[in-house]
């Protein structure tokens, strides 16, 4: 394997591009929490000047599951496919609000406690997501019924409650911490997917000023409890114009990094759909993280059970293109699902069609795994 001598030496301490306004003494003013801990500094300081090197891959729920297996010690599909753990680990904190003891994907928080401890040991880093309940209705993320954004608001109705869920959060995010007893920092993606029409947080259930004032909220809340490790990511679904993508965005002082969800649905063989609409994304989204000085990411993506036996190395690279990104994720290996009748996973598993392109995708010089990341010492100066 050519797995990088140089390149591993230099990935987290060459400079930015000339392209780029990030500089080594912009980082730290630029994180959105200006009593973030020194170690949450660190990293994002760290992931600004890797950008320019390579590209961190990431995989939701690795530790937990995979294709046909669960709570396996140690295992990873990644692991089983390429001798490496990705480098981004994704969880989501969905079921905190009420208390449960699993979250949304079944997953204990116990456990997920523990996968978020073991990856921060070996050097990766933990993302998370939050599919938390309608405040107003206390149905599901998925249900839109009108007005439940604003029920969150101060004054709202549902406000209370939501604050109590935020609570929750906060308490569990305290208790991440290193073997130190440091808080493990992390990247935290508020209201994903903001600009799509299924969560009960997208734009067509509330107008910009509430969204704004619903994230803003969201992240002084969670810093008046202590909470000072997270990097926050602004993450949209589709957006066809600049001012689509900001028309929602709170502001270059309540975000650290921007991203987008864009996900394969259609055969890349025969339609290009999927690049193109990356590409027109990536190209207006570089241009407003060099006007806010943020960096990008690809927060999640995949292509459902993987049919193209070439999909890594040919779609996923042509859809990032030359774009800088800090790191790309794809979704969760879930395995069969009984109710849709049918296998439902992101990432390769042994034997799968697309497994040794996967490899040669591991192998290439711009894709960063566990084993890059952690020679850096990402939450060190």
């Amino acid at each position: 394997m050519k797995k990088r001598i140089v390149a591993l030496i230099t990935l987290f301490y060459i400079g930015t591009s000339c392209s780029s306004k990030i500089s080594p003494i912009d980082t730290i003013s630029s994180l959105s929490d200006k009593n973030s801990t020194p170690e949450t500094i660190n990293l994002y300081a760290k992931l600004t000047k890797s950008v320019t090197r390579g590209i961190l891959f990431g995989h939701q729920d690795d530790l937990a599951y995979g294709v046909n297996w669960k709570y396996e010690p140690g295992r990873s599909d990644i692991k089983d496919v390429t001798g490496d753990y990705p480098a981004v680990y994704g969880w989501d904190l969905g079921g905190l609000e009420k208390k449960s003891g699993n979250n949304i994907d079944g997953i204990p928080f116990d456990k997920m406690r523990q996968f978020i401890k073991d990856a921060h040991t070996r050097g990766g880093i933990v993302t998370l997501s939050w599919h938390f309940d309608n405040p107003l209705t206390g149905k599901n993320a998925w249900d839109t019924t009108p007005k439940s954004l604003a029920s969150a608001l101060p004054g709202g109705e549902s406000h209370e409650k939501f604050k109590s869920w935020l609570d929750e959060a906060a308490k569990y995010i305290l208790t991440l911490k290193d073997k130190n007893g440091k808080l493990i920092p992390m990247l935290y993606r508020p209201y994903h997917e903001l600009t799509g029409n299924w969560f009960w947080w997208c734009k067509n259930n509330g107008s910009p000023k509430e969204f704004k004032l619903l994230w803003k909220f969201t992240i002084d809340y969670l810093q008046k409890k202590g909470v000072h490790n997270l990097i926050y990511v602004y993450n949209t679904a589709d957006f066809k114009t600049t001012e689509e993508f900001l028309e929602y965005y709170p502001g270059s002082d309540y975000s650290d990094i921007l991203s987008f969800d864009q996900y394969q649905y259609t055969d890349p063989t025969k339609d290009n759909s999927f690049v193109e609409n990356c590409q027109r994304q990536f190209k207006i989204m570089d241009e407003v993280a060099k006007d806010q000085n943020k960096i990008m990411a690809f927060a999640e993506t995949g292509y459902e059970a993987i049919p193209y036996d070439k999909w890594w190395t040919n779609t996923l690279m042509k859809a990032i293109g030359d774009y800088k990104i800090s790191y790309v994720l794809v979704w969760r290996n879930h395995g069969w699902q009984e109710k849709e009748k049918k296998m439902h996973y992101y990432a390769p598993y042994k034997g799968q069609v697309s497994e040794k392109d996967f490899v040669d995708f591991y192998n290439m010089d711009k894709i960063l795994f566990e084993k890059d990341a952690a020679k850096e010492n990402l939450y060190q100066k």
